[in-house]
Formats: structure tokens, C-alpha cells, sequence
């Protein structure tokens, strides 16, 4: 089903955008030149705690989506099409169309066990040779190896996935996202049943595969009647980093990206995947991406660390930290900046950070700084020594000479971490915008809709015009 008009004025779009520590609804407007967000409703998002892990608030996160459209439509009678972008590799479970559990969290710990399930019976290496993943232990199928519900189940369903079957009725797995599962074939973006059974992964769970642009079906007349209009689902890149790398306005095929947020996602766009023994050392993934394109990356902690660090301080303090006047403090402490292992496996959960990195640093040898401003400023520097390394083996690996980034997304405010990235990089970092990801959901809905250019370099030149980023230069 497809749906296609001919270009004219500004048209308008819903967009759904959920992250690992918010979600939000926005409004996009698209025209010639004119490429606008309004922002309706942000709600939080994270993790909570069941008798059996880490979960999430699924019945929560779904009421304020459905009440952010309804509030979408009433202000905006004019939206004619939804689309969704979540965070990656998490899902849930249905049978007879209703879900079985609130979905697991991507950090509860009972992964860990199905790495070592997974890794018994197909080594990394064929992994690697199958779909192009570099290794994480939340990757999906290490969680769908232990999910003792599954054989309750007749369909799994990613985040956005799962959203767009409650709001439609349709069962599909866009591929975008469905290529951070791990049983998704790298060379044919098909899933990889033969894996799956391998796994005792039942096959019967996988959906049919959709790309963005398709319509995924008309909103359930209850759910029209609800947001107030008979509006059509369009599949996006639903994988949030999928839809922020359309919204990167990359200013040469030589340029890198970072979509910084809670992860920071550092790599190249690709046409060709890079399946060599060096690659998958340096554990780069191949996430697909708009267009049949390669995102070509590692996951980098972004800043997760800075924010359970000041969540932390607020709570020692019983206040609100200025995260502003923090950072400029940080900036102005001069001196040798210490830095660590921002990627070391004892800082990916909740829960002290202050100490988890303090205990880091003091593993090496290395001082821990005094007050926090000093210590805000090793975080911040040893986030972008992280950025620094992944984007200059994302060069080796690709054979290309890289002439700039673009840092999208929340850490593109973080002028520090900006700075810093150009100084550590060598290169020119061009930061924003804020919202690529929310643009590039709302580019993909407006291109199907026949209001956005075809090409996904067209759709960023739009981005650059309406969206200047700001440049920092390496010193």
C-alpha cells in the first residue's frame, strides 16, 4: 500500500519519537522550503522494576502516545499521517493480539545468560559473518534466547512495531529496526530463518518485513475515534538512529555522523557492507538504514554518564542541578583533564555513577578530580576520547578520508562535548540539529506522502537549508 500526491504547499505529519529517558509527540510541517517541528506533548520514559527484571512502563508509555496524537490533531486538524522511531532490540510478546508482559528493559541482566546460550551453539565470528552486528549483550536475539514466554506467544514485535499493531492491527517488522535483532541476513536484509531455528527461536514469531515509506495500515476506527482522525500509520526508519541519520545533513559522503543522546551512535553511511576480521574486532556494526543504505557505526556511551551522574548529585542534594552553569564550569577548569574508558562495562547501569567512574579511574591509577565541575569535564572529555576513537577507526575500516562530523541529536547542545569532539577528532564538528531524529521520521512520512523530495541527499539539503548547524573548529 502506498500512498503518493503530487508536491505542492506545506503539508503535515504526526511524529512519535521515543527515546530510553523521554518520548515525545511532535508535528512536522514540510514544504519547499519549509521544514518545521512543534512540539505537543513530552512524557517521560525508563525502566522499571518487576518481581522478574527490569521492564518497561509499556501501558504508561502507550496512554500518553495515544492522548500526545489526540492533542497532536486537535491542534493541527490538518496532520494526515503518523510515523514511529523508538530506541532498538527491545519488544513484546502476543498472542491473540494482546501482549503477554510489559516488555523487558534492555539493561536487565538476564541477557547476559543468553550470550552465553547464543555464543555456545553459533560462534561471534558467524555471527558476524551473518548479520553484521557488532556484539552488544542486549542485542535481541540474546533476549529472545531466554525468554521463557515465548512459546506463549504467535508474534514478537519491536517497540514501534508494537505501537503501530495497537494503533492499526497490522503485524510487520520494519527493517531498519529489525536489522538490530541480530537475525537479520546483512547481505539480504531478510531474516535469517535458518539462525533462527539454530537458536530455537520459532520462526512463526518473525513478522513480514516492511521498509520505510509503506504504509502500515489506517488507524482501528476505536483509535480514530479516540485521536479524532482516520489518519494512515507510515512505516519510518523506525529505529531511532535510522531516522536521525536522515535527519543528519551530512555535507559530503566523507563525513561522519554522531547521533548523540543517552548512546552515542558514531560511524559512516555505506552502500557496501565491511564484513572483515578487522571490523568485527573493532566491533562496528551494519544497522540498515534508510534507502538500503549501511549504518556503518559502533555504540559509544554517550551521555547516560553525565546524566546518571547529575541525577545522582540531585539526589545527594535533594535539588535540581543547572546543567547549564555545570557545564560551564566544567569548561573553565584548567589544567591536565584525567579521562577513562567511557564504553567500560561497570558504567552501562543504573545506579551511582559518581562512584562506578570514580572506582574506574582509581582501577588504572588515575586521580579522581575534585568538586564536580572538574569531574563534569572528565566525563564530558572521556566521552568524546571515545568519539574520537570510533570515528577514526570508522575511517580506517572504510577506506575513507573523513572531512567533518555531524553530531546530532541532544549532545549537539553540549557545546563542551562539541569543542571537545573537534579538538580530540582533528576535524570540523557541525553540530545539529537537535531534533534530527523527529526530522527524519517526518521526512520519510512526507517523501511517501509525495511532499518531500526522492532522494535522501535532497531530503538533507532541506535539512541544511532550514536547520544551519553550528561549526566547531578544531584547535
Amino acid at each position: 500500500m502506498t500512498l503518493r500526491q503530487v508536491q505542492g504547499p506545506t503539508r503535515t505529519v504526526a511524529a512519535v519519537d521515543l527515546g530510553a529517558t523521554s518520548g515525545r509527540v511532535m508535528i512536522g510541517r514540510v514544504g519547499d522550503n519549509t521544514l518545521e517541528l512543534e512540539l505537543v506533548t513530552r512524557f517521560p520514559n525508563g525502566p522499571v522494576e518487576g518481581p522478574d527484571g527490569l521492564h518497561w512502563d509499556f501501558d504508561a508509555l502507550y496512554t500518553n502516545i495515544v492522548d500526545g496524537l489526540a492533542e497532536a490533531v486537535r491542534r493541527e486538524p490538518a496532520i494526515e499521517s503518523i510515523g514511529i522511531d523508538s530506541w532498538a532490540v527491545d519488544y513484546g510478546l502476543l498472542r491473540d493480539g494482546e501482549l503477554l508482559a510489559e516488555p523487558f528493559h534492555y539493561r536487565d541482566s538476564r541477557s547476559e545468560r543468553g550470550v552465553a546460550e547464543v555464543h555456545e551453539i553459533v560462534p561471534f565470528a558467524e555471527l558476524y559473518e551473518r548479520n553484521g552486528l557488532q556484539f552488544l549483550p542486549f542485542n535481541t536475539l540474546y533476549q529472545y534466547r531466554v525468554d521463557g514466554r515465548m512459546p506463549d506467544a504467535d508474534s514478537a514485535l519491536l517497540i514501534p512495531d508494537l505501537i503501530a499493531h495497537l494503533l492499526t492491527g497490522a503485524r510487520v517488522a520494519e527493517r531498519t529496526n529489525a536489522s538490530t535483532t541480530g537475525l537479520l541476513g546483512v547481505r539480504t536484509g531478510e531474516w535469517d530463518t535458518e539462525l533462527a531455528e539454530r537458536l530455537s527461536i520459532p520462526t512463526t514469531l518473525l513478522p513480514e518485513l516492511v521498509d520505510p515509506g509503506t504504509v502500515i495500515g489506517m488507524l482501528r476506527p476505536e483509535l480514530a475515534a479516540r485521536i479524532g482522525k482516520e489518519l494512515p500509520v507510515i512505516a519510518v526508519g523506525s529505529h531511532d538512529t535510522a531516522s536521525a541519520v536522515v535527519g543528519a545533513p551530512l555535507s559530503s559522503p566523507n563525513a561522519a555522523y554522531i547521533s548523540c543522546g543517552t548512546w552515542g551512535l558514531v560511524g559512516v553511511e555505506l552502500t557496501e557492507p565491511v564484513l572483515t576480521d578487522a571490523a568485527r574486532e573493532a566491533n562496528f556494526t551494519h544497522e540498515l538504514g534508510v534507502d538500503g543504505r549501511y549504518r556503518f557505526l559502533h555504540n559509544v556511551t554517550g551521555l547516560w554518564l553525565l546524566s546518571e551522574t547529575v541525577r545522582a548529585w540531585e539526589a545527594e542534594d535533594d535539588a535540581p542541578i543547572n546543567l547549564p552553569e555545570l557545564l560551564d564550569a566544567a569548561a573553565a577548569v584548567a589544567g591536565d583533564i584525567v579521562v577513562f574508558d567511557a564504553n567500560d562495562p561497570s558504567l552501562s547501569a543504573p545506579g551511582d555513577m559518581p562512584a562506578r567512574i570514580a572506582a574506574v579511574l582509581r582501577a588504572h591509577g588515575s586521580p579522581v578530580p575534585e568538586g564536580r565541575a572538574a569531574f563534569t569535564r572528565t566525563i564530558v572529555e572521556s566521552i568524546a576520547a571515545a568519539f574520537a576513537t570510533a570515528v577514526q577507526t570508522a575511517a580506517v575500516l572504510s577506506g575513507r578520508e573523513l572531512d567533518s562530523i555531524h553530531l546530532v541529536g541532544g549532545g549537539s547542545l553540549n557545546r563542551l562535548l562539541c569543542q571537545a569532539t573537534a579538538d580530540r577528532t582533528g576535524l570540523p564538528v557541525l553540530a545539529g540539529p537537535v531534533e534530527a531524529t523527529a526530522l527524519g521520521n517526518v521526512l520519510v512520512q512526507a517523501r511517501a506522502l509525495g511532499a518531500a523530495p526522492a532522494t535522501l541527499e535532497e531530503l538533507r539539503a532541506l535539512v541544511a537549508r532550514t536547520h544551519e548547524p553550528e561549526r566547531y573548529a578544531p584547535r
